[in-house]
């Protein structure tokens, strides 16, 4: 569950990255890396999970899939947390330079 969670948020950052990518000002490439780097690291707990235990990681008991839910939900969370963190360090708009420093009359 947490491997398609994530597959699922790093394919739709990439389409959202791809379709603006001439003129990314809000750094979704970095969020792209970000899912593809976690489904990478769920795909391979997957398989090892699956060469650990067999046929039966086809098969999960609800508790288990309903923590992976969370987890694969929290993972995308986090992500988007550290990518807002991140665009509103470097500010690319500068839109937060400017209402910092805005002159007053």
């Amino acid at each position: 569950m947490t491997l398609l969670i994530t597959a699922f948020a790093a394919v739709i950052s990439t389409v959202v990255w791809y379709k603006n990518a001439p003129k990314s000002q809000m750094m979704v490439g970095v969020l792209c890396l970000m899912f593809w780097g976690a489904s990478l690291m769920w795909l391979v707990d997957a398989v090892f999970e699956y060469a650990e235990i067999g046929a039966e990681y086809f098969a999960p008991a609800p508790e288990k899939m309903l923590n992976d839910l969370y987890l694969g939900l929290s993972v995308v969370a986090l992500g988007l947390i550290i990518w807002v963190v991140i665009l509103l360090i470097k500010d690319p708009k500068g839109v937060i330079k400017s209402a910092l420093f805005k002159k007053k009359d």
